[in-house]
């Protein structure tokens, strides 16, 4: 995830997106500013999945990254690895439009 952040990020600094990689840019950003503010803001409609949770051991939330559109972007993050931290761990198209739903989500590893 933090080869995708640097990516935008500097991107966006320079100007080299294109058009989808900007829009990608605009909500991306925006989602973690939310969510650095309070991760249960109403926009970002956060809430753990089980699944996930499951599967990897400790809770992992998913919040909106947009709603109401085919594929639409979730991001998806865990507290730590320090109080008072978020780590994101992946930011996918809505599982629940896909066969594998959340067996097919890839998340980065949390860091230990």
């Amino acid at each position: 995830m933090r080869e995708l952040y640097d990516y935008l990020a500097v991107g966006k600094e320079a100007g080299t997106l294109d058009q989808d990689e900007e829009k990608l840019a605009k909500k991306f950003f925006k989602t973690l500013d939310l969510l650095s503010a309070n991760p249960y803001h109403n926009s970002l409609e956060s809430h753990e999945i089980d699944a996930l949770t499951k599967r990897v051991g400790f809770k992992v939330f998913q919040s909106y990254l947009e709603n109401r559109k085919p594929g639409a972007g979730r991001l998806f993050w865990a507290y730590g690895p320090e109080r008072g931290q978020i780590t994101v761990l992946g930011l996918e198209p809505h599982p629940e439009n896909t066969t594998r739903g959340y067996a097919g989500i890839h998340l980065s590893r949390f860091p230990p």
